[in-house]
C-alpha cells in the first residue's frame, strides 16, 4: 500500500463517521450513504492535489457540503419523496447519551414529552432554507466555528453571522409560533 492510499485510509477512519453524521442531519438518512460514499470518492481522487491550503477538516465538510447540495438540487432529487427528518434522526436517544447521567433518565412520560418536542423542532430545522440550514447544521451539530463554517461554504464570517441569527431567529418564530412545549421543571434532562 503506497503512501497515498495509507493517508487515504486514516482520513476515512478519522472523518467517515462525522461525516455521515453530517450529511444525515442535511439530507436525511436516506441519502446520507450514498453521500457519504461520493463524498469519500471525491476526497480520494483530490487528495494528490490537495495543497494544505485550508485545514484538512475543512475541506472535508466543504467537499461534504457540496456533494449533498448538487444531491438535493437535482432534479431527480427532488421528484423522491423524502421520509422526514424526524424519521431520519433519533435525537431524543442521542440528548439523552450526551447530557443525562444513565442512572437520571427521565421517566417515560417525560421522554414522550422530549420527543414530541424534537419531532417539532425537526419539522422546523427541515423547512429552514438549505442556506440557513446548512449552516444550523454545521454550527449546532458538528459544532464548527463560525470561521470554519465559512471556509467550508466560500462565504464570508460576515455572511455566517448573518444566516446563523437569521436561522435561529426563524427557527425560535416558527416554534414559538406553531410548537406547543411542555416545561417540566423537575426534568432535569429537558433539553433548552
Amino acid at each position: 500500500m503506497n503512501t497515498s492510499e495509507l493517508e487515504f485510509h486514516k482520513i476515512y477512519a478519522a472523518f467517515q463517521p462525522k461525516i455521515l453524521r453530517y450529511l444525515t442531519h442535511l439530507a436525511g438518512e436516506s441519502e446520507a450513504e450514498d453521500l457519504t460514499q461520493e463524498t469519500f470518492v471525491k476526497i480520494h481522487q483530490g487528495l494528490e492535489d490537495f495543497r494544505g491550503e485550508a485545514q484538512l477538516s475543512t475541506w472535508i465538510y466543504r467537499i461534504a457540503t457540496n456533494t449533498a447540495l448538487d444531491r438535493l438540487r437535482s432534479p431527480s432529487f427532488q421528484c423522491v419523496i423524502q421520509s422526514p427528518l424526524s424519521e431520519d434522526l433519533d435525537e431524543t436517544r442521542l440528548v439523552d447519551k450526551a447530557i443525562c447521567p444513565e442512572d437520571k433518565k427521565p421517566l417515560i412520560e417525560k421522554q414522550l414529552i422530549r420527543e414530541e418536542m424534537n419531532e417539532c423542532i425537526r419539522g422546523y430545522i427541515e423547512k429552514l432554507p438549505e442556506n440557513y440550514r446548512t449552516i444550523l447544521v454545521l454550527s449546532e451539530w458538528e459544532g464548527l466555528k463560525n470561521n470554519e463554517i465559512a471556509e467550508i461554504l466560500g462565504v464570508t464570517l460576515d455572511t455566517v453571522k448573518i444566516r446563523l441569527h437569521r436561522a435561529k431567529s426563524k427557527l425560535k418564530e416558527e416554534l414559538e409560533t406553531h410548537c406547543e412545549f411542555y416545561w417540566v421543571e423537575e426534568m432535569p434532562c429537558s433539553v433548552k
